[in-house]
């Protein structure tokens, strides 16, 4: 089956030109940075292999005529770290994609490019989609250093018919790894093949351009998911409120907070919580009771862990009684207090020097069965040193040794 591409965008230096021979298909590419723009193709019969070759690497022109993967049978001469990550394998994995897996693992440039190996296999073993899909999920289990290559690669060829949503996962990918520029190398070559960008990919590009610190950027892809005229959902508003957040633009994350709601939306768990800590590290505490309150309302059950955010607040604001009011009532509703939480109680308690509260309430955590922490524990040991009094120190310790034990 043949292919035409006409006169696709190059940005290219132009630093030299390769002429790539595929079947009878004669290919103009330029170099930038080992990504290959195609400019020409002139068609002179079918193209035997399958790919569509906008991408190739940068050091190998490729010619049919010369260049060849030298597709050698694994045998025994490989290194006993190839022979455990091959015996590895899934057993139920299909042939064609054990023999794929094993050229990878076993890998060398001397052979020939990637790309000639994956032409090689393409011809030899006629993959479908899942066949692809099936070695990209094993070098991804992996975390095998070729995978992206291998992912790019793979988009160009014919027969892993390959959609936007396979975009969307390089993509995503990268921006894990805060890899921006691979990331929108991968953009561009997607565009220039004339998929869109949907609500799913335009969420992930806000979520890269939040990571990367690109304020900016989010905002402006943000806007064009707006523009789509589809119904955001809970994960597109919580990418745009997380980017808000990481810019330390609280009142305009919890704007949209705001909207979500007015619209009977709501986000994730995780969302309010990075809002709530952001408000409480700033000692903001009627920013962090708004939002305290809007997760109860969004049907999120607090934890020990939320429940301390909100105690850290009210200390770093200076509001000492209202931090003890908040461990109280989440005593009152059932909530066992984490470390984190009696560790912020009892500094309410030093900074009142309050010797007495602190103690009955030690107590009553021990009556119910609540254990001291390691964070708890120092902190009351030094409170105890600054007060001279040697004997509840050593006392403390023990107690805090034998839980350790058991």
């Amino acid at each position: 089956m043949g292919f035409v591409v006409s006169d696709v965008f190059s940005c290219s230096t132009q630093p030299y030109v390769l002429t790539n021979t595929i079947g009878r298909a004669r290919i103009r590419q330029y170099s930038l940075k080992g990504v290959f723009f195609l400019q020409k193709v002139n068609i002179f019969g079918c193209c035997e292999l399958g790919f569509k070759p906008l991408l190739a690497e940068s050091n190998v022109a490729v010619d049919s005529d010369k260049s060849r993967y030298k597709w050698v049978k694994i045998g025994s001469d490989i290194t006993e770290e190839q022979k455990r990550a091959i015996l590895k394998l899934p057993p139920k994995m299909i042939n064609r994609c054990k023999a794929l897996m094993q050229q990878i693992i076993c890998y060398s440039p001397e052979k020939g490019s990637l790309s000639l190996l994956l032409e090689a296999w393409v011809k030899s073993m006629k993959p479908e989609r899942a066949d692809w899909l099936a070695v990209l999920k094993e070098l991804d289990r992996l975390n095998h250093p070729m995978y992206f290559e291998v992912a790019e690669l793979c988009l160009l060829a014919e027969s892993f018919e390959a959609n936007v949503r396979d975009y969307t996962k390089i993509i995503h990918s990268y921006a894990q790894q805060n890899r921006l520029n691979e990331a929108e190398s991968v953009l561009l070559c997607m565009k220039s093949r004339g998929f869109t960008c949907d609500q799913v990919m335009l969420t992930a590009l806000v979520h890269m351009y939040s990571k990367a610190g690109n304020l900016k950027l989010a905002e402006d892809t943000f806007e064009d998911m707006r523009l789509l005229g589809v119904q955001l959902d809970k994960r597109s508003f919580g990418s745009m409120i997380m980017a808000y957040v990481r810019a330390g633009k609280l009142d305009q994350g919890e704007a949209l907070l705001k909207e979500m709601e007015e619209q009977e939306i709501y986000a994730g768990r995780e969302v309010y919580k990075a809002l709530l800590r952001a408000y409480s590290m700033s000692g903001d505490s009627k920013g962090a009771q708004r939002v305290f309150d809007a997760l109860q309302l969004a049907g999120v059950i607090p934890d020990a862990t939320i429940c301390g955010l909100l105690m850290n607040a009210y200390i770093m604001a200076g509001q000492l009684s209202e931090a003890c009011i908040a461990f109280e009532n989440m005593r009152r509703v059932g909530i066992e207090p984490n470390d984190k939480c009696i560790t912020l109680l009892l500094t309410v308690y030093e900074t009142e020097n309050n010797l007495s509260k602190a103690l009955d309430v030690l107590i009553d955590l021990e009556r119910d069965g609540v254990v001291l922490g390691r964070e708890a524990s120092e902190l009351l040991a030094r409170w105890f040193k600054k007060l001279g009094v040697v004997g509840e120190v050593e006392l403390v310790l023990r107690g805090y040794a034998s839980n350790l034990v058991h």
